[in-house]
C-alpha cells in the first residue's frame, strides 16, 4: 500500500505529482528545485544558495515522513551545468554524515522555472 507524504514546509508540487510517496519501507521523494516554500520563487541566482534549498526542501519533505536525509539511499542531482559538481558534494559534505548514500549527478539543458539544480531522493523508512 502506498502512502502520500506532504508537507508545507517544502514547496507545493507544481503538476500532477506529489512530493513523495511512501511504500514498503521506502519513501521516494520527487525532485525539488531551490524554490522557497512560503513564496514558490527560487531563493536566488547563487549556485550554493539553490543547492541549500533543495536541500531544505527534500529534507521537510523527508521529516513529514519521519525520517532525516541521513536515511537516504540514493540521491539523483540534475545540474544544468555539470561544472557546479563541486559546490553539489560541499554542500552534501555539511549537511549528510558518513556513510554518504548512492549519487546519480547528471547535467541537463534545462529545469522547471530555470532551477539551476534539482535534487530527488530514495530513503529508507523505519
Amino acid at each position: 500500500m502506498r502512502k502520500v507524504i506532504s508537507t508545507d514546509s517544502a514547496p507545493a508540487a507544481i503538476g500532477t505529482y506529489s512530493q513523495a510517496i511512501q511504500h514498503a519501507g521506502l519513501l521516494y521523494v520527487s525532485g525539488q528545485i531551490p524554490l522557497v516554500p512560503t513564496t514558490m520563487e527560487i531563493i536566488s541566482p547563487d549556485i550554493t544558495r539553490q543547492i541549500d534549498q533543495v536541500f531544505d526542501n527534500l529534507s521537510a519533505v523527508v521529516a513529514a515522513a519521519g525520517a532525516t536525509l541521513d536515511d537516504t539511499l540514493k540521491f539523483t542531482v540534475y545540474l544544468t551545468d555539470l561544472s557546479h559538481f563541486p559546490k553539489v558534494n560541499e554542500v552534501m559534505a555539511r549537511r549528510l554524515t558518513e556513510p554518504y548514500p548512492a549519487r546519480v549527478a547528471l547535467e541537463v539543458s534545462a529545469l522547471p522555472r530555470s532551477a539551476l539544480v534539482e535534487v530527488d531522493a530514495i530513503v529508507a523508512i523505519s
